[in-house]
């Protein structure tokens, strides 16, 4: 089978410790799931311009931690892309707020849905500043029963590295879940973590940064093996279709 491409999105940045574990954490997934697997970097600004043509050639799409992004509106849009087109979505950190901020805009119907981060005054903020900063901190992770989470981990808890102070604002809760996002994981006081969309392949965004564990253990870590192991099953079902069309 051919090298899996993932579409890292945001600006890549060396003294970002998740940007320096992506690389390790994705090769690690692929050798568990038994394939290879590349990322390739992704400015958000190039994504403002057509996203779906950016997008286009990858089997996967990472939206990595790193926020503010250069372009709000890129990022917004290769989530949409990928959410729309059912392509292999992973969130992190940033990707999470951004995967959330998204589907308010696109889907709940906000389409004024922002990030205080971005813009404070901002009338439907949907995410906005933790009550505790998650910086450089460890967190206990509860997930839901039957989500793409839980069965990725194969258990319904685990602890995981943090280094952000935005969250989702719990105002907005019942609203993203009515649109059909469900709330796949939340820390011992239920607050969201990790979100996912089901009917789709895989669209799972979580709070944490789980690639960071690459670089403590040469390990894989099961989410990032799951997402990776999505994107592998997409580019075989693409094969198989173009098999049976030309037989």
């Amino acid at each position: 089978m051919r090298t899996i491409e993932i579409a890292l999105t945001g600006e890549y940045d060396e003294s970002v410790v998740a940007h320096r574990a992506i690389p390790r954490a994705l090769a690690l997934a692929a050798a568990a799931v038994g394939c290879r697997a590349e990322g390739r970097w992704i400015s958000t600004r190039e994504l403002e311009r057509d996203a779906g043509a950016v997008l286009r050639p990858f089997d996967g799409h990472w939206c990595v931690p790193g926020s503010p992004y250069a372009s709000l509106e890129g990022a917004l849009a290769g989530i949409a892309d990928s959410r729309r087109k059912g392509r292999p979505f992973l969130g992190t950190c940033g990707g999470f707020q951004h995967a959330v901020l998204e589907f308010a805009r696109n889907v709940v119907g906000l389409p004024d849905a922002q990030h205080a981060e971005v813009a404070p005054e901002g009338a439907n903020l949907v995410i906005t500043p933790l009550e505790c900063s998650l910086l450089e901190t460890m967190g206990h992770v509860i997930f839901a029963p039957g989500t793409k989470v839980a069965q990725s981990y194969g258990r319904f808890h685990t602890a995981e590295g943090y280094h952000c102070r935005y969250g989702v604002n719990p105002e907005y809760r019942n609203a993203l879940a009515r649109g059909g996002m469900t709330v796949a994981g939340v820390d011992e006081l239920g607050a969201m973590r990790a979100v996912e969309i089901g009917g789709h392949p895989f669209f799972v965004a979580v709070l944490f940064q789980p690639e960071r564990s690459a670089l403590a253990a040469p390990r894989p870590h099961p989410l990032i093996a799951a997402f990776v192991e999505a994107a592998r099953q997409r580019v075989a079902g693409r094969i198989e279709a173009e098999v049976a069309k030309s037989a």
